[in-house]
């Protein structure tokens, strides 16, 4: 059977994470990850994650998939939303789907939430599958200059 489970990202090890985030395709999908990730702005990063969970009660999760590390994401505030962030290694990205619904549900069903967000960078042309998921574009948004096209997804019975 396959497992899929969240922890924080402090219980994952910190070359993991930058193991991850220097993955060269994973990197040609975060336009914000400009210079390489070293151990500082690992530790960078994870202060911010956990600085949301501090703030709002709310963040990212360490996604492992069998027990191994897999990625992160979940929801996260963004600009006033509730957004869905997912970053896998290449290694799950056909697991995307089943951590989806997985968010999906703890969102609006266990954290009462009305609407997620979806951020995709242009480069990104094809967003079908966001939409087969049930979102809807709804604008753009702009974080530290890069362009970002924004969906939303509205819980079915809010």
């Amino acid at each position: 059977m396959d497992e899929i489970e969240f922890v924080h990202l402090h219980e994952v090890n910190e070359e993991q994470i930058m193991d991850l985030m220097n993955n060269e395709m994973v990197g040609k999908q975060l336009p914000l990850l400009v210079e390489g990730f070293t151990i500082e702005s690992c530790r960078d990063f994870l202060r911010a994650k956990k600085q949301l969970w501090d703030e709002y009660g709310f963040g990212p999760w360490a996604f492992l998939i069998n027990g191994e590390f897999a990625g992160w994401g979940g929801v996260q505030p963004e600009h006033g939303d509730a957004d869905f962030a997912l970053v896998l290694h290449p290694n799950y990205w056909g697991w995307g789907w089943k951590v989806f619904n997985k968010v999906k549900d703890q969102a609006f069903n266990q954290m009462n939430i009305n609407t997620l967000t979806i951020l995709l960078p242009p480069s990104r042309q094809n967003s079908k599958a966001i939409t087969r998921f049930g979102f809807t574009e709804d604008g753009q948004l702009t974080i530290d200059g890069v362009i970002f096209k924004r969906f939303r997804l509205t819980k079915p019975w809010a």
